[in-house]
């Protein structure tokens, strides 16, 4: 079951005060560990599991993702102008709906399906031989779907191999750019749309609390693609930016007891839903556990997704490891709609 407790958040002047004026704005993906990370903590949630095995698959996509990310080849990327006009437009200056892909990402995207064969259950083969016998009109198209969330003709099965595809892509510019940042400054900065990745545009998989340094207790946003993070006080809605009607939910393993309320306060995981937009978004709170990893945990506590939609909120995060949906979604759905 859920149990929703009322949380007491930080005022934003609060927040400011404890930053000290020091406070990051961004928490960039480490190249050289992101996917490893996500990888191992897939293989430590997946010990006694009720999915096992579809997170010890995960956990072998991931260590391919980090395989490819240390050798992926040179792609064009935004020059200083470029950069410049993002910044003034208050845009993301590496769109995922508009970036102009280049077709390197298809190669990645067959190399990884390979690296999978060998320890891909017997129902995931057949979507990766589809990745391997794909064309450029195939992986265009579903990466379309993806970036955009109109579910109509996305191929469900293989969209795991192909969104892993993308996230290194996007990865690899991010942490390129700001390897190459030198005098000339940051390349990323704040935008108009403080509920979308400065990056890339893209929604968010869940926010993280962080427990040490500069950040100590702050929330930060974790993007769903290019694996940024942004700094969002915690008594906004990540979605409308409400600051009313805030509640927080955990899974009470012991069922309804007395103390049930304080455990879903004092939870590692929760899920913070707003009464505003009826949306929710998953929060981890790095303090209480801090191991977690965003789109692992995200993956791993599904069935607290299950028990907050059905009271009555619409899932805010995305996590491209599991997509929920028919393929025959509307084609005139918003960009970067939730699956139903």
């Amino acid at each position: 079951m859920t149990t929703a407790a009322t949380v007491r958040v930080m005022t934003p002047e609060e927040i400011a005060a404890r930053a000290g004026g020091e406070m990051a704005f961004l928490h960039p993906p480490q190249r050289g560990t992101v996917f490893a990370e996500r990888a191992m903590r897939l293989r430590q949630l997946a010990r006694g599991h009720a999915m096992w095995d579809y997170l010890l698959f995960m956990a072998d996509l991931a260590q391919a993702q980090q395989d490819r990310l240390e050798g992926f080849p040179s792609v064009p990327l935004p020059d200083g102008d470029a950069l410049d006009r993002a910044a003034k437009a208050g845009l993301p200056p590496l769109p995922a709906v508009d970036w102009p892909r280049d077709p390197v990402w298809h190669g990645v995207a067959k190399v990884i399906a390979a690296d999978l064969r060998g320890s891909a259950p017997a129902g995931a083969q057949a979507a990766l031989e589809r990745i391997a016998r794909a064309d450029t009109v195939w992986f265009e198209r579903q990466a379309d779907g993806l970036l955009t969330g109109v579910m109509e003709g996305l191929d469900l099965a293989t969209a795991p191999v192909v969104a892993a595809a993308l996230q290194v892509y996007w990865t690899h510019m991010v942490t390129t750019l700001l390897a190459q940042a030198g005098a000339r400054g940051a390349p990323f900065g704040r935008t108009d749309d403080e509920t979308t990745c400065p990056c890339c545009g893209r929604r968010p998989t869940a926010s993280i609390t962080r427990s040490s340094g500069e950040s100590l207790g702050q929330r930060y946003l974790h993007c769903s693609l290019c694996g940024m993070q942004w700094h969002m006080v915690r008594i906004k809605c990540p979605s409308c930016l409400s600051t009313k009607s805030l509640a927080y939910h955990s899974l009470d393993a012991a069922g309804s007891s007395e103390d049930g309320a304080s455990r879903a306060a004092g939870a590692a995981l929760q899920a913070e839903s707003c009464d505003d937009c009826s949306s929710y978004l998953k929060i981890m709170h790095t303090d209480r556990d801090p191991f977690m990893e965003p789109a692992a945990d995200d993956l791993a506590s599904v069935t607290l997704d299950l028990l907050v939609s059905e009271a009555g909120f619409q899932r805010h995060g995305v996590n491209l490891m599991l997509l929920f949906g028919a393929p025959e979604a509307p084609s005139n759905a918003p960009p970067d709609a939730p699956s139903p």
